[in-house]
Formats: C-alpha cells, sequence, structure tokens
C-alpha cells in the first residue's frame, strides 16, 4: 500500500523510530493506506496512531500492535473507532492536527509535516507543499531576512542575506553546509522532514552558485542520517551534488568551522582562527555558506510565502524531551506549558551555554533572548524542583574544561580555572571579582562561540541564585543535593 495519502478518506499514520511493529500490524488488517511518518518531536507519546476517518482523526498514545489492528478492523468497517487519547479535526491533511497532549504547541509552521507524511517518499511531499524552483533573486526577495538559527549557523540572529550576497560575488568553488549537528530541532527536521532541509538548501545553492552541498549530522543521530541520505537519492533534480556527512557526536563539532573541518575529513577538529570566516575561505578552501537546518527549512517556507518569524525550540533535562514551536509572540512559558513542565527550580535557555533562569516571561526573538542574557540554540533544560543550582553551574563549567577543542587559550585554560574556582565555593571562598574577571577574558576573546559562551552560565546562575551561592560558602546546601563538589558531568553527547 501506497504511503501517500493524497485525498483518500481513510488513514492510518504510525509516528515514532519503534513504530514499525505498529505499522506492520496496521497493514495486515487495514485496506486504508499506513503510513510510517518520522517522529512528531514528542518521544514520550510514540509510537503515536492517529487513525484518520473523513475529517476526523483520532490519536492513540504509545500505541501497541493490538491497538493498531483494532482501529484497521474499525476502518474497514466492523466498528466505531476505539476510544483514542484525542481527537482533532482534520482540515489540512498536509500537515500535523495537533492533538491534546503534552508536547504538542498550538502551532507549526516548518515542523508542520513531522510525524505526518513519510519523510523519505517525495510524492508525499510534494502533495504535501510541493518542490519549488524559484529563481535565485525571486529566493534572496523572500528569503534573504529570514534569521539564521542555531550557534552552529554562521549567521545565527543574523539576516541570512548579506551572507549569500557575499559569498556569490567571491570567485571560486563555492560550497554549502547544512548543519543538522548537535540540536533536537535540526536533528528533528532531518529525520521527520527532510526534504524541506534538502529543499531550502538547494535554494541557496542557487542563490550562491554553488558546486557541492553537504549535509553535515552527528554520528549519533542515525535516524537524521538515514532519513536525509535516502531523501538526497530521492530528490527530484536536486541542482548540485549532495553528501550527507557524519562527524563526532561531540557538542563542540557543530560549532560552525569545526563543522567544516569534519566535512573535510580531518580527524582533529578545532575552531578555524577568523577572519577569514567561512564565506571567505571554507570548505577546501572555498568560499562557503553554513546554516542549520532549521535556517533552511526556514528558507524553503519564506519561499513558499509561508510566515517564517516561529522558532523551534526544544525541552529537554528534568523533562520528558519535546520539540516544539512558538510564535515570535509567544513566552517561553508557553513551551514549558505545552510540554506539561510546571515544576522547576530554573531552566537554562538557549543551549547547553545559555542562560539560567527562572523568569520564562520572555519572547523566542533573538533582541528578546539577548536583553534577558539568555541564549538563543533554541534548547530549553529544565533544572528540576530538587535540583541544585549551583552544582549544575559547576558541572557545565567542568563540561566546558572538557570538551573544548584546546585551540585557544582563554578558553582552555579560562574554562579549567573557572570549574577550579566554582569548586573554591565548597571550600567556603566565594571569589565573585575574580570569577567575574575570568568570565570577561573569556567572553571577549575565545576564538569561537563555545569559549564566548561557556561562561554564561555560570554568570547567569550567579546572578539568579546569589543566595544559594553565598549558603553554599558557607557549608549549606539549600537544595540538600550537594555532598562533595560540583564535577562530574561526562560530555560523552553532542545534544544538550
Amino acid at each position: 500500500m501506497s504511503e501517500t495519502v493524497g485525498s483518500q478518506r481513510l488513514a492510518v499514520r504510525v509516528a515514532g523510530r519503534e513504530s514499525g511493529d505498529v505499522a506492520a500490524a496496521a497493514r495486515e488488517r487495514a485496506d486504508a493506506p499506513v503510513v510510517e511518518a518520522g517522529s512528531t518531536g514528542v518521544p514520550g507519546v510514540e509510537p503515536l496512531l492517529a487513525a484518520s476517518d473523513g475529517d476526523e482523526t483520532t490519536f492513540y498514545a504509545n500505541a501497541t500492535p493490538a491497538d493498531a489492528e483494532a482501529v484497521a478492523d474499525a476502518l474497514a468497517g466492523d466498528g466505531a473507532l476505539p476510544d483514542g487519547d484525542a481527537t482533532v479535526d482534520t482540515a489540512d491533511a498536509a500537515a500535523l492536527p495537533l492533538p491534546d497532549l503534552d508536547g504538542f504547541g498550538a502551532e507549526r509552521s516548518v515542523l508542520a509535516r513531522c510525524g505526518w507524511i513519510a519523510p523519505t517518499n517525495p510524492d508525499a511531499y510534494a502533495d504535501a507543499v510541493g518542490f519549488t524552483d524559484a529563481d535565485p533573486d525571486a529566493v534572496v526577495e523572500s528569503a534573504g531576512g529570514v534569521l539564521g538559527r542555531g550557534w552552529g549557523d554562521w549567521s545565527a540572529d543574523e539576516p541570512v542575506g548579506p551572507l549569500w550576497e557575499g559569498v556569490r560575488e567571491r570567485d571560486g568553488s563555492p560550497a554549502v553546509v547544512v548543519n543538522a549537528h548537535g540540536n533536537p530541532g535540526d536533528a528533528l527536521l532531518g529525520e521527520s522532514d527532510p526534504f524541506s532541509v534538502l529543499e531550502g538548501a538547494a535554494h541557496v545553492a542557487r542563490v550562491v552558485d554553488a558546486v557541492q552541498v553537504f549535509v553535515y549530522v552527528s554520528e549519533d543521530d542515525e535516524a537524521a542520517r538515514d532519513a536525509l541520505t535516502a531523501a538526497a537519492d530521492a530528490y527530484p533534480d536536486f541542482p548540485v551534488d549532495v553528501s550527507v556527512v557524519e562527524g563526532p557526536a561531540a557538542y563542540r563539532a557543530a560549532e560552525p568551522t569545526m563543522a567544516i573541518e569534519a566535512v573535510e575529513g580531518n580527524h582533529r577538529l578545532e575552531a578555524r582562527l577568523r577572519p577569514p570566516g567561512p564565506e571567505v575561505e571554507g570548505v577546501f578552501g572555498e568560499p562557503t555558506v553554513v546554516h542549520t537546518a532549521r535556517t533552511v527549512a526556514h528558507v524553503a517556507a519564506a519561499v513558499r510565502g509561508e510566515p517564517t518569524d516561529s522558532r523551534v525550540l526544544s525541552v529537554t533535562g528534568d523533562a520528558d524531551e519535546a520539540t516544539l514551536e512558538l510564535t515570535a509572540d509567544d513566552a517561553l512559558d508557553t513551551a514549558l506549558d505545552a510540554a506539561g513542565v510546571s515544576d522547576y527550580t530554573g531552566v537554562l535557555v538557549g543551549g547547553r551555554f545559555g542562560g539560567l533562569t527562572t523568569d520564562l516571561d520572555v519572547t523566542p526573538t533573538p533582541d528578546a533572548l539577548d536583553a534577558a542574557d539568555l541564549g538563543t540554540d533554541g534548547v530549553l533544560e529544565v533544572l528540576g524542583p530538587d535540583a541544585c543550582p549551583v552544582a549544575f553551574v559547576g558541572k557545565r563549567a567542568q563540561f566546558a574544561e572538557d570538551a573544548n577543542c584546546g585551540r585557544c587559550v582563554p578558553c582552555r585554560e579560562g574554562s579549567k580555572q573557572l570549574t577550579e574556582l566554582l569548586r573554591d565555593v565548597y571550600e567556603g571562598s566565594l571569589d565573585r571579582p575574580k570569577i567575574d574577571e575570568l568570565m570577561r577574558v573569556m567572553e571577549s576573546s575565545s576564538v569561537c562561540a563555545f569559549g564566548q559562551h561557556a561562561p554564561r552560565p555560570v554568570r547567569t546562575g550567579l546572578q539568579e541564585f546569589a543566595e544559594e551561592f553565598e549558603a553554599h560558602a558557607q557549608g549549606t546546601c539549600p537544595a540538600g543535593q550537594c555532598l562533595s563538589d560540583a564535577t562530574g558531568e561526562e560530555p560523552a553527547r553532542a545534544k544538550p
């Protein structure tokens, strides 16, 4: 049975990585199409079975093969659909109709097809939104104002148009790197809607007259790698050569110049000195554009004429992981409400080296986040109600010491000294002036964003939880969690 649905009245969709048995059970009994979709971004409810009958879709969370058989039998006319966990009017078959379940926000734009269409079937993508091949000037006009998303983007929080203009005006053989490494939102798009990523990359490649597109993924994100590879093979008339390249799972490997090092096949990844930046000397010395998967998906949406001011956010930490989307007017606490998180000590906003806060009445725009001293990498890491913020920032400093590339002194030695100064707090010494000066040097003189951002959890933690730091210096942990010191986090995974 085809994995496209089109205008058919009845359909079964199963979303999530562990959905094979559920989908197989449905196929054995159903006459309707059965679609294996990618993840919805809410793994806590997956496998998520969706049974569409006319204008209604009923959802079954954590579905089993028995659930699939019962649904298939009902759709075949043997009875009413079993009661589900949510039922939604299905007016638009091209996008996931959001169920009233924890983890789903109110609206989706670039995530609209995640968990709804067959990710690597070009016909499914064509039916949903269609492939476009707008000319370069039209792409610049419609998408040149899109802001780059994520710390792995060379245009992070800046309009992408000027970067494109700079690259296409240079001599050489330009390249495009799609950096899908290390962020849950980028991995989700690669896994569940790879054609939108590739379509955005194709637009950029035409604008800068690129000769090669590299899609860069973490070796840990196998689902994204496999989906992007299959989609690249199936993409109709991709304008240039396209390759999917793996890099090590280390967090730092997502940094734009280290992504280029990985694309070139270098085993030891170090941040490149700049200037010149990748737009001058990138992959194999050629001018190169580096964008995250989120950025190019927004570019594809802009070319289709869709709004592009939404932000993809992932809730992680002491909470069930969920990747969702907020508009530019939504406050960050909207995301936590949608994810079912109501009790927490604080939230690290903006990725591994984001800002620690308890005030989430902040919109997800770069200006608002910057004004609140928070990061923009689209990750909200929850510290549960029993977490100790002092231990948390100490572990984050230890991570910076363990995981930096070693290229520059301010980051390499600064993160080491910062960890030691935080350890001294447990010995009764809280030297704020010395900590502040060290962080200022790291932020102002480190080569790349890793070292420039590494002090932020500590700096914001000292501001937000000053009383807790003072209590620790006096030998007390208010949360009752600290038995010795604040070290010990293993930096094995790239994801925040």
